[in-house]
């Protein structure tokens, strides 16, 4: 309670989950703070689980020594600390890296969360800080908060599914926590619960397909992502003065920015800044503030290595038509790999999935199922061409006729084929 008060925490109550995927999931408006509160209670309940079923009798047995709850209890809780507004977006404008800014706030002596965990003992924001940064030496400890099948991933993917609205996201939690076992390598899950896991992977699969790679959420993103950046060379300029300087993203424009002034962010304070950049003189700020305040996403259509070649040519078609396409045109990719097998020598390695035999030797996940199997380290996803929506209507001005004509038949006629005819209208 006394972490869950700091306000180091109660600052993700004011940050979304999901970012921007309540324009699409008008019910996506669950927040960090939740999310955190979920994934401590799933790694209490893989703690209890542990030290019911499988406690240790001596040690380097491989069993679970319970005196570990604590410093799993507070890094599952504090794992998210790190993010800023927007989460993602925000992290990839402005380069900042959320796990590195956790660690940071769990172990600078300047933060209410840091006094906190030292009440315990003087090294334990240190030891806190090293679950998150994977260099804790106990791997089931680590494994509880990242890894393929993690308190991290279970919370979000049902948290997600229930506010959403969605069904892709449901797996059987109760029966995967049942099956989770510890051993010395770090967590394995037993091979009558095989099923549940097999079934936990394919709903993340299609979540990532049916929600976080959503095109109009990424189109919102690409909105938000050039009004900031419009807003930075604006204020490179010397052109963004009072009322309109946002005076708490400053440090971040000059990319001299400090802990403090890091957590002074959150979704609330930029939304201010948009609304008063609604009224700024620049077109393209006031207009970018505005289709994202009133969900004004750029349009989208996917397109192949083979026809990357006519994006060019589009990109023109949108500047004859009047639009800057530096701001009007994006590119955007999402991709993700639902399952992949340990691979020591990549530069992310994973920790794969392990099904325990009854004869106690480990099997990895894909080997024993045909389902994971036909998933394993294929990445799945698409590239997509943003573009403004007027660019599929018809013109008021026979001037622009051609260009909006020639636009559209390179999406209809098949250079660029949606992926089904209603695509263009999401």
């Amino acid at each position: 309670m006394d972490l869950i008060n700091t306000p180091e925490f109660q600052r993700l109550r004011r940050i979304k989950q999901l970012g921007v995927a309540s324009y699409v999931f008008q019910g996506a408006e669950h927040t960090r703070f939740t999310h955190c509160l979920g994934v401590y209670e799933i790694t209490r309940q893989m703690c209890d689980n542990f030290e019911i079923n499988y406690p240790s009798v001596k040690a380097g047995d491989g069993l679970w020594d319970d005196n570990e709850r604590l410093v799993a209890l507070c890094a599952a809780l504090l794992h998210d600390l790190g993010h800023g507004p927007y989460s993602h977006t925000f992290e990839h404008i402005f380069g900042t890296d959320h796990e590195a800014i956790t660690r940071e706030i769990i172990t600078n002596p300047s933060t209410n969360v840091y006094r906190v965990l030292a009440q315990v003992d003087s090294d334990f924001p240190a030891k806190v800080a090293s679950v998150i940064d994977h260099t804790y030496p106990n791997p089931q400890v680590v494994q509880m908060i990242s890894s393929q099948i993690d308190a991290d991933r279970m919370d979000y993917l049902l948290r997600d599914a229930y506010n959403t609205g969605t069904k892709y996201g449901l797996f059987d939690l109760t029966r995967i926590l049942r099956v989770m076992r510890p051993y010395a390598g770090g967590i394995a899950f037993e091979a009558n619960g095989m099923h549940a896991v097999e079934d936990y992977i394919v709903s993340r699969f299609q979540m990532y397909q049916q929600v976080y790679f959503h095109p109009v959420s990424r189109g919102m993103e690409v909105v938000l992502t050039h009004l900031l950046t419009r807003a930075k060379e604006l204020y490179e300029d010397n052109q963004l003065l009072d009322p309109y300087r946002p005076e708490l993203l400053i440090p971040f424009f000059e990319q001299e920015f400090n802990l403090q002034d890091y957590l002074k962010l959150d979704d609330g304070v930029l939304n201010t800044y948009f609304l008063y950049w609604q009224d700024y003189p620049d077109p393209l700020l006031q207009d970018f503030a505005n289709r994202f305040l009133n969900r004004k996403p750029l349009k989208s259509i996917t397109f192949m290595p083979a026809t990357r070649r006519l994006l060019p040519r589009m990109r023109q078609l949108v500047a004859d038509a009047g639009f800057d396409p530096a701001y009007y045109t994006a590119e955007n990719d999402s991709f993700d790999l639902p399952y992949d097998q340990y691979d020591p020598s990549s530069a992310n390695p994973k920790t794969q999935i392990e099904i325990m035999q009854p004869d106690g030797t480990l099997e990895e996940l894909s080997t024993l199922s045909a389902l994971v199997a036909a998933i394993t380290g294929k990445s799945t996803g698409d590239t997509r061409f943003y573009f403004p929506k007027a660019m599929l209507g018809t013109p008021t001005d026979d001037l622009f006729a051609p260009i909006y004509a020639e636009f559209q038949a390179h999406i209809l006629n098949g250079s660029l084929i949606p992926q089904n005819l209603e695509e263009l209208d999401q």
